[in-house]
């Protein structure tokens, strides 16, 4: 068997930082360059870290399959470690993520979704509201404190959402502790800005939990079930997985949902004919939708994939080498990093024909394509939200393309910067009453 050494190294290393400034500033040109050099396979430099990088769906899939085997996530994402704890979740022993997974999801299953249409289309309406006939707002600033309210209007009730606490510029600060380059113990003021801000949600969290067993509501919103959880042989959920469970199910309903709707948004209106054919099927809908409406806005849900596809807001997946894995005839050794590009493997040409066009039929013509989509990850792990941040976006994109016209005053938006959530550069929006 080959070892890792003869897996190819990128060009371009830098003296002690490696690769490391070009994976945070352009991550999907670094991706490029890997794949036009050695393709499918290659081996980053990082501080401490020795990187191999896999694109396409096989290793998209084998990464998947051994993960909790010989891949972990829990000492892929040392940042998460801090900005969460070590027995929380993905980087819990896999019986205890087990347990704690069967917390939360029955608010992702069946029925339970439908119930969230009303509170989508409510909050869809109170923006619409603030918005007036014309004028000119921002995204993805703009919708971040909406997909927000939603998340936290619908899992955790109408009370926990309308507190007074600026939880989406909270939650922004708490996201820059996402740092997969910078070691954790640089007192870098993002990290610092992060640390402070988690332990302010903690603690606003802990009293909002404290207050809700003292004046329990009617059992109609998740917080009061939420706050008496057991796991299934009877044990109460400890608090400090309560709270961060609850952290999880609000950042992570925003994170990744605000970046996304706000490239569905982007383009739609730069593919006109693609934009008449989502009215074309909005002029069906009724005054009140239910989830089966939902459903029936296939081309509306095709955009949003395709946008997924060109713009995933995840820039990359990454999991820790527990054991040595083959992979294609190579052995990565234990304790490298195996890193999955979902922007790269999104846009290769044999996996996705033109892949840098806006096309949306292509799932249509290939349905199969849709299932290459790692946007939201995939396997065991695949994030719970996915069907209710879909769900969530074709709501609000609806009823917004439904009453007003639109008009992008930046011609070409970019991703921001950074090794973050991928959002769009923040880019004004015209938009006029119909």
């Amino acid at each position: 068997m080959n070892t890792s050494t003869s897996i190819p190294i990128l060009s371009g290393a830098r003296p002690l930082v490696g690769h490391a400034v070009e994976l945070t500033r352009d991550p999907l040109g670094l991706f490029r360059r890997g794949h036009r050099e050695h393709g499918s396979m290659f081996r980053l430099r990082l501080p401490m870290k020795d990187t191999v990088v896999l694109l396409g769906s096989e290793h998209n899939d084998l990464t998947f399959a051994e993960t909790d085997r010989k891949l972990s996530i829990r000492t892929a994402y040392p940042f998460f470690l801090r900005m969460f704890s070590p027995d929380f979740y993905f980087f819990a022993p896999y019986d205890e993520y087990k347990r704690q997974r069967q917390v939360v999801l029955p608010r992702f299953q069946g029925r339970q979704l439908d119930t969230y249409v009303e509170v989508m289309e409510n909050e869809a309406k109170s923006f619409k509201d603030g918005l007036g006939d014309s004028g000119v707002f921002t995204i993805p600033d703009d919708f971040g404190p909406l997909i927000m309210r939603v998340a936290a209007h619908a899992f955790l009730g109408e009370r926990f959402a309308h507190t007074t606490t600026d939880w989406f510029a909270e939650f922004r600060r708490f996201s820059e502790g996402a740092d997969f380059v910078t070691p954790g113990w640089l007192p870098a003021p993002h990290l610092l800005r992060s640390r402070a801000a988690g332990r302010r949600i903690r603690e606003r969290l802990q009293d909002i939990v404290d207050r809700r067993r003292e004046e329990p509501g009617d059992g109609e919103d998740f917080l009061d079930s939420f706050v008496k959880a057991e796991y299934d042989d009877g044990s109460p959920v400890p608090d400090d997985i309560l709270i961060h469970l609850i952290i999880m199910l609000v950042w992570a309903g925003h994170e990744t949902t605000t970046g996304q709707i706000a490239w569905g948004l982007i383009d739609l209106l730069r593919h006109p004919a693609e934009l008449e054919r989502v009215r074309a099927e909005l002029s069906h809908l009724p005054e009140v939708m239910n989830a089966k409406d939902v459903r029936r806005l296939a081309h509306l849900d095709r955009c949003l994939h395709e946008s997924e596809r060109l713009h995933p807001v995840a820039p990359m997946t990454v999991r820790s080498a527990v054991e040595p894995m083959e992979v294609d005839g190579h052995e990565i050794p234990a304790g490298s990093m195996v890193m999955l590009s979902p922007a790269m493997t999104h846009r290769l040409p044999e996996e996705f024909p033109e892949p840098d066009a806006y096309r949306p039929d292509r799932y249509v013509d290939e349905p199969d394509q849709l299932r290459r989509l790692i946007g939201f990850g995939g396997g065991l792990h695949r994030c719970l939200g996915m069907r209710f941040a879909y769900l969530e976006m074709t709501v609000v994109l609806a009823r917004l393309l439904q009453d007003y016209d639109f008009e992008l005053l930046a011609p070409d938006p970019q991703p921001v910067t950074g090794q973050g959530a991928k959002w769009p550069e923040p880019t004004k929006v015209a938009y006029l009453r119909r």
